[in-house]
């Protein structure tokens, strides 16, 4: 790889999904009238449904979940009148489409994919694409065999702070990225069963930290090439095969470090529902951000500062569709979500062996 950069919530979703909407300054105008659905609300489905507005092109007109009620309401201010389904296989039969957006729980989601690929449907789906390696296997295989496109909610490298970080990397302000230290806490609130067991949920790892692996790579242009991890459910016995701390070190290409911590544990009285960190430390200086300080910056040629002026937030689903109806370069490549989902993996199966994986 090139040193180069490389090209839960419901209050959190909401707030991202009100961002998504501001970020699109003018209407994206596509070749045609495109006809989307959703399967499964569950997720950060706001991505898809915040920018909608802005999107004249782009009709929602039917939507798929177990429950016809959170469907109806998920999608009542985008459409009130879109069909909705109990059934995804029958929306897929009946509903002529263009595109479909999946969230649903993770042990359902390879299969929704698959189904959606089959039917020669462009899909942005939620993230990790499935719970085990061969599921992400058999999705990349459908992708070649069918032609269409496929992205993966992974929204956070389209915030204002990330695209500052990777921004400072750029200019070599930092240097030679050599060490990250990643972090990602949130409040436990009520779960749904499917996050309990882990033939539906997958592990935390890749669960939640498939953000962290993608914005490492996004940020530093490093890539992730081994991996020796921990992880554990300590107390709340009602989580079952959940885990709520996990630990994750990697190994760079260029030989530095990476760490990942992350759990479930963040109080309920906390201002917010999670606490995101990054810090990137180079030959030449240190990058971070965390909501409580913002984007900070100290290099051997200047003190500390706060980074005022970030680069606007963008929006996954319209870059998304600009990529596949008008031809432009995606800001998350294919290759970017193939190793998002390998190297979580890689991870996971880390701390199931107490070994060092390849990534």
């Amino acid at each position: 790889m090139s040193h180069k950069i490389m090209a839960s919530n419901l209050t959190r979703r909401s707030f991202v999904a009100a961002s998504a909407t501001a970020a699109v300054a003018a209407p994206l105008r596509l070749p045609g009238k495109i006809r989307i659905a959703l399967i499964g609300v569950e997720g950060h489905m706001g991505e898809i449904l915040g920018p909608l507005p802005s999107l004249p092109d782009v009709e929602l007109v039917a939507t798929a979940d177990h429950s016809a009620a959170a469907a109806s309401k998920a999608v009542a201010k985008a459409n009130p009148n879109a069909r909705i389904y109990t059934d995804y296989r029958e929306m897929l039969d009946k509903e002529k489409l263009d595109l479909v957006g999946i969230g649903g729980s993770n042990g359902e989601r390879a299969a929704a994919v698959l189904a959606c690929l089959e039917h020669k449907l462009h899909v942005v789906a939620e993230k990790p694409l499935g719970i085990e390696r061969a599921d992400v296997d058999r999705i990349k295989a459908s992708v070649k065999k069918n032609g269409v496109h496929l992205s993966m909610l992974l929204p956070m490298r389209f915030s204002p702070p990330y695209l500052a970080l990777r921004q400072i990397v750029e200019r070599g302000e930092i240097g030679e990225v050599a060490q990250m230290g990643a972090q990602k806490s949130y409040k436990l609130g009520p779960r749904p069963e499917w996050m309990k067991k882990h033939s539906s949920y997958g592990g935390t790892i890749p669960y939640i930290g498939i953000h962290m692996v993608d914005l490492m790579r996004f940020t530093s242009g490093r890539e992730l090439v081994e991996a020796a991890s921990f992880q554990s459910r300590i107390g709340h016995p009602e989580m079952a095969d959940m885990e709520n701390v996990t630990s994750t070190l990697f190994r760079l290409d260029n030989g530095g470090i990476a760490t990942l911590r992350m759990d479930y544990l963040r109080p309920e009285t906390a201002p917010t529902h999670g606490d995101d960190r990054l810090r990137l430390a180079g030959t030449e200086g240190v990058a971070e951000y965390q909501e409580a300080t913002g984007v900070t910056l100290v290099t051997g040629k200047s003190k500390p500062r706060r980074i005022v002026d970030l680069p606007p937030k963008q929006s996954l689903f319209v870059d998304f569709l600009d990529s596949v109806y008008n031809g432009k370069k995606p800001a998350l490549t294919l290759e970017d979500i193939w190793r998002a989902n390998e190297i979580c993996f890689a991870a996971r199966e880390a701390a199931e062996r107490h070994s060092i994986v390849k990534t």
